[in-house]
């Protein structure tokens, strides 16, 4: 017979568990954008379009952020193409998905919504197939009062106030050959670093995102992130991390250890900024953003990751069951255990 026992300590802590960690995602992918958010003309949905039931469900998330426009979406897209009039906003081919994007939401509609939510935005910017120029643009799109271009470009388009963004990912998923744009470690940590040195130039009170690693099965998995963190630590408040669990065994007492892998990649991160910290004999503290995470692997592989460029194709839907809830769990417990080390979490 097997027994367990439980002590609780109230006086032991790591640290404050940040609420972040309790984020979302929202990429440009599949049916999560149109018809899921937004789906005008739906009897469901209000006056700009927005689905009033998937707001309603959100709702209680209580979402502290929501990271968009992706993902792999976001290392071919131009955001310019999503403001102003949407008659005039072109339709574009997305590589990452195969599918068709008509940028009927930019920007300014995700900002509109998000505040409909209740959540702050994290937004990612384009260090695939754009660079620090674009950036910049962006970040004074958001950010900046009127006077200059960009700032007035966004009151033309009825938002005179800034959106004061926070939270800025220098790209997605860099280290991965499948992204637009893939380039090596040194090079992706020079884009990233010119990058956020601009963008904090026009606002320092902004946080940055750098890319880590995708996957621990990777095998630039920690390197790559080490060389990103010693040319970026003066520059970066974090150090994305991504992480989707599957069950393919079809083993479900396999799968419900997934919380031993989870901790074990937390524990690789908080070694290794521990010891970029120590190599750069800093003051300064770099952590975690883990703003991918799920289960993911039914709907994975072939047409399920290929849009036949089409709009809104039906990609990535999984049908989730118990053993991959309790697995959600295991991830949330992990970031709460090492809240010394996440700060930020977004679910996918």
């Amino acid at each position: 017979m097997i027994q367990a026992k439980l002590h609780v300590d109230v006086q032991h802590h790591v640290g404050a568990i940040d609420r972040r960690i309790f984020s979302g995602f929202l990429e440009h992918l599949g049916r999560s954008v149109y018809q899921g958010m937004y789906d005008p003309g739906n009897p469901l949905s209000d006056e700009n379009g927005f689905r009033l039931d998937v707001l309603e469900a959100l709702r209680p998330l209580r979402m502290p952020t929501v990271r968009y426009p992706g993902g792999n979406f976001v290392s071919c897209y131009d955001w310019k193409d999503g403001i102003g009039p949407r008659e005039s906003r072109p339709a574009r081919p997305d590589y990452a998905w195969r599918s068709v994007e008509g940028n009927q939401i930019g920007t300014d509609e995700f900002m509109v919504w998000a505040k409909r939510l209740g959540t702050d935005p994290m937004l990612a910017v384009n260090l695939g197939t754009a660079g620090t120029a674009e950036a910049a643009h962006y970040l004074e799109y958001c950010n900046l009062r009127t006077g200059t271009y960009w700032a007035d470009q966004r009151a033309r388009n009825g938002h005179a106030d800034p959106y004061g963004v926070k939270l800025w990912c220098l790209g997605n998923e860099m280290d991965g050959p499948w992204q637009a744009g893939h380039v090596s470690a040194a090079v992706y940590a020079q884009r990233a670093e010119q990058a956020a040195v601009v963008m904090r130039g026009l606002d320092p009170s902004i946080e940055t995102i750098a890319c880590g690693s995708s996957g621990r099965e990777l095998p630039t998995y920690l390197e790559w992130d080490r060389t990103v963190l010693e040319h970026c630590w003066k520059s970066i408040d974090y150090i994305s991390a991504h992480r989707y669990s599957n069950n393919t065994r079809d083993d479900s007492a396999w799968f419900l250890g997934e919380g031993v892998e989870i901790d074990r990649v937390i524990d690789d991160y908080a070694g290794l900024l521990d010891y970029v910290r120590g190599v750069k004999k800093s003051s300064k503290r770099v952590y975690l953003s883990f703003d991918e995470w799920n289960v993911w692997y039914r709907a994975r592989g072939g047409d399920h990751e290929d849009g036949h460029w089409s709009e809104a194709p039906h990609l990535l839907e999984e049908i989730y069951n118990l053993e991959d809830a309790l697995v959600c769990a295991q991830y949330l417990a992990s970031f709460m255990r090492h809240a010394d080390v996440v700060k930020i979490a977004c679910i996918a």
